[in-house]
């Protein structure tokens, strides 16, 4: 069985390293091709180019790199095609992820096409589900709530649950390692801090970050900044304004399963975060971390987002416990004064968050003893029919 997968970004790249154990444990001798990153090359993709490449966010930052992204584009249909894989397996980052399907699908109809991560249609651009019926075979779902959109446009949908839901609680031998093997004092209050996975993102939201760390109420604790190693240099040049004792923390020499559980360790480790919104709060609720939820982007795209955005909350732990505890400042909304109270209140009582943390670890599958093979099962019964 041959495999072309693609992933765009970090939190793909952990979907796929899970998706390929699964297969292989299924089907020995399973053969992947295709975009990676680091915990998937592990599994066995020699990623045809640095899938950093494609961590672009919002709809005008994209703009400058739009020749590059084509080039990347046209490589990537053309190798699926040469490859000619039993099925095209792409991961999320939908921009890019879904034109490569729909350029294969157009090409070669014989291709069978998964997209793994429903995009957001409950959330804003409703239409695409019914554009990807043209080429998308089959959507795996990572929310309970998600197949339903899919189905009514005519496309196959399997909620395989959420692997994060998959990860093991931290031991508090693994919290107190941690914090003696980089120096955090264990008697002082600690912040976890993250402000996203891409260059774009950390560029604009860590000034904000970092002022309001800046306040005197966190003066007395100790930052830990879990980061990819390509990022940690733009990390370091905004955080050595502040006056507290900061850790970056990379994984760098580590093996992409090692640097993934240190990065979860790190989470356990903190009374609270401050964390850009997407997957990682999650990886939060499941770290039972509480959190607050900050993001921004250009004028134009938040004005174009904003003007679309069908849901009032953008936090996940929010949307899939039905709850709005997660405080979440998007927007023109993201700002240190509005910030900076909330993250002070939750270290004041950071219990608040406890329901809708364990309610979304619940909800997408904690407990389930198949949860790790499910997106691989959902795929291969679907080739079968």
């Amino acid at each position: 069985m041959k495999v072309f997968i693609v992933a765009g970004e970090s939190s793909g790249d952990r979907l796929g390293a899970d998706l390929m154990r699964g297969l292989q444990k299924a089907v020995p001798g399973v053969e992947f091709q295709g975009v990676a990153g680091p915990e998937m090359q592990v599994q066995g993709v020699d990623s045809l180019f640095d899938m950093s490449e494609l961590s672009v966010m919002g709809l005008v930052e994209i703009i400058p790199k739009y020749l590059g992204l084509k080039r990347r584009l046209a490589q990537t249909v053309g190798a699926a095609l040469i490859w000619e894989p039993d099925v095209l397996i792409t991961i999320d980052s939908p921009d890019f992820c879904l034109r490569v399907a729909k350029a294969v699908h157009s090409a070669d109809p014989s291709i069978k096409t998964v997209h793994y991560v429903a995009p957001t249609v409950w959330a804003w651009r409703p239409k695409r589900a019914r554009q990807m019926s043209q080429f998308i075979d089959h959507v795996l779902a990572l929310f309970p709530f998600e197949p339903p959109y899919m189905e009514a446009e005519g496309i196959e949908c399997d909620f395989v649950g959420h692997p994060i839901a998959g990860i093991p609680k931290v031991s508090v031998e693994q919290v107190f390692e941690f914090q003696r093997r980089i120096g955090l004092n264990p008697k002082c209050p600690t912040l976890v801090i993250l402000p996203g996975s891409r260059s774009s993102e950390v560029k604009r939201l860590l000034p904000v970050f970092c002022e309001v760390l800046s306040q005197p109420e966190f003066a007395q604790s100790q930052l830990i900044f879990p980061t990819l190693p390509h990022l940690a240099e733009l990390i370091y040049d905004h955080v050595k304004s502040l006056r507290q004792e900061c850790f970056v923390v990379t994984g760098d020499g580590l093996t992409a399963e090692a640097a993934a559980s240190q990065r979860f360790v790190a989470f356990a480790a903190a009374q609270a975060a401050l964390a850009a919104s997407g997957t990682v709060s999650l990886e939060l609720a499941a770290a039972g971390t509480p959190m607050v939820i900050a993001y921004d982007m250009g004028l134009l795209s938040r004005l174009i987002i904003g003007a679309l955005l069908r849901v009032d909350t953008v936090t996940l732990v929010n949307l899939v416990s039905d709850t709005h505890d997660v405080p979440e400042f998007i927007g023109k909304n993201c700002k240190v004064k509005l910030i900076a109270p909330a993250l002070a209140k939750i270290l004041d009582n950071p219990q608040a968050q406890d329901y809708a943390m364990q309610s979304t670890m619940d909800r997408l599958g904690r407990g389930d003893t198949t949860l790790a093979d499910r997106a691989a099962k959902a795929v291969l019964a679907r080739l079968s029919l």
